[in-house]
């Protein structure tokens, strides 16, 4: 019969049909390029991490004449970093980079640029990889006979921020990390604002010339303040608390400022925006412990603290007790039937509002009243 394999012939098997015939399963697969291709286009999320270096990354000392003379004299080895803080920072980049993430480190000094070498080398020691540091020029103030000027930072620190977020994308996420002894709360709040549109640049500038800045540096700040998109900047603020300064103090700038009494508790509140990771919450407070002395019972107070102020939820906060106590630096933790209820009971009776844009700031009676402290000492 025509067709009919011969005696002894192989018997070929019945053909496999394909479920999906090949003009079906091109355009699946020609989707699926296409999402890859958009997702490899799409650019990387970018976080933007900016430091103050004295009394926020060094333990500096600087309130007498005296040993602000010295400063220029230390070697990079004299030179002490806060506790936990060089454990955050590498944290801080290698959790954004293991997310597929770019990550931006930038310190802002007050300093002269003569220290730079001694301040590289020093950051270099404690493995921190950054990417620009700017120093202030105060010998040109001297020059220039503003002596004034010389402790001046707001329009200094203002003016070079702005200059900073001008070269960054549009949607960078920032971190912003500063202390209490001179002006950063303000600064950085008032730089938060203008980058989101809250303060225009005319208030802006009025805001400057009664905070007595340089008056170049007014000009300049405003049109930076002109040309910047704007847009939601800043995510928090991180004040380090050097003087004995109550966190209710600091309420005047909004929920998105966070004072802290440690690096523990800005890792801690780090953890809870998803910025950093578990593992490097840990680092910080094994930090802690080694270079301060740190003891279970301090830690677990200052993750109490951060929660109870509405920084950090129960439940990251949870999770970070879990992951110290496997690393042996609080005892294991294992909650009772009642705890867990008294738990859910307070995230019922008071649940965290984690929202960290800030109300309106009221900059200008803020500037009357440090102008006016100024002015009395």
């Amino acid at each position: 019969m025509p067709g009919a394999p011969a005696p002894g012939d192989a018997v070929p098997s019945p053909a496999v049909q394909d479920p999906v015939a090949p003009t079906a399963r091109a355009p699946r697969l020609f989707g699926l390029l296409a999402r890859r291709r958009r997702a490899a286009a799409a650019p990387a999320e970018r976080l933007v991490f900016r430091w103050d270096l004295d009394k926020t990354y060094l333990l500096s000392e600087f309130e007498s004449l005296r040993e602000m003379m010295k400063i220029p004299f230390e070697k990079p080895e004299d030179k002490i970093a806060a506790p936990g803080v060089a454990a955050l920072i590498r944290g801080l980049r290698e959790s954004a980079l293991s997310r597929g993430r770019t990550v931006r480190i930038y310190f802002l000094s007050a300093s002269p640029p003569q220290i730079g070498r001694a301040i590289r080398r020093k950051l270099e020691l404690d493995g921190i990889v950054y990417d620009g540091i700017v120093f202030k020029d105060q010998l040109q103030r001297l020059f220039r006979g503003k002596f004034r000027h010389l402790r001046e930072q707001v329009g200094y620190k203002l003016t070079e921020l702005l200059k900073g977020r001008s070269v960054e994308p549009a949607a960078a996420r920032e971190y912003l990390f500063g202390d209490d002894w001179e002006s950063d709360p303000l600064i950085y709040s008032l730089y938060a604002d203008v980058a989101a549109g809250r303060v225009a640049p005319g208030d802006l500038a009025e805001l400057l010339r009664h905070a007595r800045a340089d008056p170049p540096l007014i000009e300049e700040a405003r049109q930076l303040a002109i040309a910047l998109p704007k847009g939601e900047a800043v995510a928090r603020i991180f004040i380090n608390l050097e003087r004995p300064t109550p966190p209710a103090a600091l309420r005047i700038y909004g929920a998105r400022l966070v004072p802290t009494f440690n690096y523990f508790q800005s890792a801690a509140c780090l953890f809870q925006d998803d910025v950093l990771s578990v593992d490097g919450v840990v680092r910080v407070a094994r930090a802690l412990v080694e270079e301060s002395n740190y003891q279970g019972v301090q830690l677990e107070n200052s993750l109490a603290d951060v929660v109870r102020r509405g920084h950090v939820s129960a439940d990251s906060a949870t999770a970070l007790r879990r992951a110290l106590g496997r690393a042996g630096l609080l005892p294991p933790f294992a909650r009772t039937f009642a705890e867990r209820l008294r738990a859910a009971w307070r995230r019922a009776a008071r649940p965290i509002t984690l929202d960290a844009t800030a109300a309106r700031v009221d900059y200008h009676a803020i500037v009357s009243g440090q102008t006016a402290e100024a002015a009395a000492e």
